[in-house]
């Protein structure tokens, strides 16, 4: 039998807020353990294939020497991507308010620096960063027009913002397998391999919640960005938006 949610679960998918925050910090400090084994188990480890596509659309090579942000960077899965690239000789900040995520990524690779820090409030100067980018964590912001707004400060002009998002396919044969697993599959999987009663029943329905490919192209735009674009992965499952400063 399904345990029924806890009770900040219905707030922090709908309401936002400072109870979203609170349960988003509380939920991520409990999975980080087997965050990254669960990550690469339920993607089939696509996952790893989604996060080079999105430091492919960086542009980091024209400035392969200048530093770069991982904004809810969780275990720096991403900000090792960019890191391990052969020509890549800059640093990443990995941002994060859930420290033991942070711990969990600290070694990783070499080029990567974790900061504890909430995406609504970076502690960084205007201007501070060469490019951003966000692998699935938008979603969880208690506020997402203020951390994209944050994220367009902290970048100089000209540099890129890329962010990767799940989204639903557009195909219905698609779309049918996709919710199947998505709403009965992996919360149960996810459930039993990191002992957490809802956070993989919080993934599909934050999920569900978030803007679609195009409403979210148009709050990047309306945040500051220009020359905003996306392309769909894997037959829609999942999305990679990039716009400039």
């Amino acid at each position: 039998m399904t345990p029924p949610p806890s009770p900040g679960f219905e707030v922090a998918v709908r309401a936002g807020g400072d109870a979203k925050r609170s349960y988003v910090r509380r939920m991520f400090t409990a999975i980080a353990p087997r965050y990254d084994f669960l990550n690469h188990l339920l993607s089939l480890n696509v996952d790893r294939r989604w996060r080079r596509a999105a430091v492919r659309r960086l542009g980091w090579e024209r400035r392969s020497d200048g530093v770069y942000l991982d904004l809810c960077a969780g275990t720096l899965d991403l900000a090792a991507t960019l890191a391990r690239e052969p020509r890549f000789s800059g640093r990443v900040i990995g941002a994060d308010f859930v420290v033991p995520m942070l711990q969990r990524g600290r070694d990783k690779a070499p080029r990567t620096r974790p900061v504890a820090a909430d995406a609504l409030v970076l502690p960084f100067p205007d201007r501070r960063f060469d490019g951003a980018m966000v692998a699935f964590g938008m979603r969880n912001l208690a506020d997402l027009d203020a951390g994209l707004r944050e994220a367009h400060r902290v970048l100089r002009p000209g540099a890129r913002f890329v962010v990767l998002e799940f989204t639903t396919p557009r195909s219905a044969p698609l779309r049918v397998a996709y919710r199947f697993y998505f709403t009965r599959v992996l919360p149960a999987i996810g459930r039993a391999v990191s002992k957490h009663r809802d956070a993989y029943s919080y993934l599909p329905e934050s999920v569900r919640e978030f803007p679609n490919p195009d409403d979210f192209a148009a709050r990047l735009a309306h945040a500051g960005f220009c020359d905003v674009r996306y392309e769909l992965l894997t037959g829609g499952i999942c999305a990679v938006h990039h716009g400039t400063r």
